[in-house]
């Protein structure tokens, strides 16, 4: 039985005994993972998702993918140019199961990508209290007194 599955913004067709390359996920290497968003589970259409359906791996390395190179050239007047690489970071897997029915039931970590050191970052900063807004010391005398007057 085959499934259709998402992750890292792209769909791939699975079936048990598959190796696939994906985008980093948050597992070490010897663990088993969980897909959840299965879109289709052989003849099975999900809408959007096939509900209870999963797809389980087991990650076998955290791996890099060939580099890219750009080269970026100004022209005529602008003696400017540069080139770039980069290596995108993958994750390794292979697949064990595909469920139809039970995705919950099962005690496997589900498949969660990797966060960058941005959104790390991020998390590790406390955030800032709001000071409360100074009230006008007219605000706080009753009304009563300036009708006396």
């Amino acid at each position: 039985m085959f499934a259709v599955l998402k992750s890292g913004g792209k769909q791939y067709k699975v079936q048990a005994g598959d190796v696939l390359r994906v985008e980093k996920l948050n597992a070490a290497a010897g663990e088993k993972v969980q897909f959840n968003e299965i879109l289709m589970v052989g003849s099975t259409l999900g809408t959007p998702l096939v509900d209870g359906a999963c797809v389980q791996a087991e990650v076998i390395d955290q791996i890099k993918a060939d580099k890219v190179v750009t080269y970026v050239k100004r022209r005529r007047k602008h003696s400017s140019q540069r080139t770039r690489g980069h290596r995108q970071q993958l994750t390794l897997l292979r697949v064990t199961d595909v469920l139809e029915k039970g995705a919950d039931k099962s005690k496997v970590k589900p498949a969660v990508g990797a966060r960058t050191k941005d959104d790390e970052i991020a998390a590790a900063k406390p955030a800032k209290a709001k000071k409360p807004a100074k009230k006008d010391a007219a605000a706080d005398k009753p009304a009563a007194d300036a009708t006396e007057a």
